[in-house]
């Protein structure tokens, strides 16, 4: 069995259950040749992590468009993926010599204008989802929502979603638009989500939420981890020891066990850790395990 899928809502996108994210192929990272990206493309569909998630600002403006090269070796690969990208930071970088500081713009012209040079980097005809990055103070939903109609109803874009957001400005854009997800930061070692309400909406109106840093930023992983890190170690790599599998896999199995139905967002440009993250699909924890590791996380019981 292969990555299994689900879909984001009534009539929302069908997504890969584990999202392959490409902020760390470009220049943020591992600098991969247009070669390089179209075998790891090619590599990810063949596991059944389909969904690829990006960001307008990755790579200093650059990462949406090599990726689009990698495209353009190989334009059937376009039919077996879905493609998440990210628009509304405005980020002082060299392909952006106008923007004077770090800065936020959800305005109708820039969601629209963003969206279509996404199009246009990525070498694609569509986005199957489109995400406001952060929410901007200056939101003003009516704006969002005209912009995300008018690029559905020219067929540029076919779902939408936040990035970032408090349940209640998911609400208030909801309210205007209707969304599919709200990609936010979730693991074992960022729990906030799991008790401010923000995973409470998401399965009050059956919309699951998408998992960035679902490792916890690689924190579990350094050669001297801090006190927390230790603490959950010690409870994951004996668990991770009985289950025969690796803590990775272990950290993504637990995001998986939630009834959110969470999709971990992977921050690699490895293939063998999207084939251990495809592979912890197969996991099967049980409440207690679940409960075993955030007791670790939080430092106490719960409750």
């Amino acid at each position: 069995m292969g990555v299994p899928t689900i879909q984001l809502g009534p009539g929302g996108p069908v997504f890969s259950r584990v999202v392959f994210g490409a902020m760390r192929w470009g220049s943020w990272g591992h600098r991969l040749s247009a070669k390089d990206m179209e075998r790891l493309i090619a590599q990810s569909i063949a596991l059944g992590i389909t969904t690829f998630d990006h960001a307008d600002i990755y790579g200093g403006y650059t990462t949406e468009a090599a990726f689009g090269k990698a495209l353009h070796l190989q334009p059937s690969l376009r039919h077996d993926m879905q493609l998440v990208t990210k628009c509304g930071i405005k980020m002082p970088a060299e392909q952006r010599p106008g923007y004077r500081l770090k800065s936020y713009d959800t305005s109708r012209a820039h969601i629209i204008a963003s969206a279509e040079r996404s199009l246009s980097n990525l070498h694609t005809d569509y986005l199957d989802l489109l995400l406001i990055h952060r929410p901007s103070p200056l939101l003003h939903p009516d704006e969002v929502a005209a912009a995300f109609r008018h690029l559905q109803e020219a067929g540029k874009v076919r779902h939408f979603g936040v990035s970032n957001f408090t349940p209640s400005q998911f609400e208030l854009l909801h309210s205007r638009f209707p969304l599919v997800t709200n990609q936010i930061e979730a693991s074992a070692l960022h729990l906030p989500p799991f008790h401010d309400g923000t995973i409470d909406q998401a399965l009050r109106l059956g919309l699951p939420p998408m998992a960035w840093s679902p490792l916890g930023g690689g924190a579990l992983f350094q050669a001297v981890p801090e006190e927390r890190e230790q603490r959950l170690l010690s409870t994951l790599q004996p668990m991770a020891k009985r289950l025969s599998i690796g803590i990775d896999q272990l950290l993504i199995a637990w995001l998986l066990h939630h009834p959110a139905q969470i999709l971990p967002v992977l921050g690699t440009a490895r293939i063998e850790r999207a084939a251990a993250a495809a592979e912890a699909c197969k996991v099967k924890l049980s409440d207690e395990d679940w409960f075993e590791i955030w007791q670790a996380a939080a430092g106490q019981e719960v409750p």
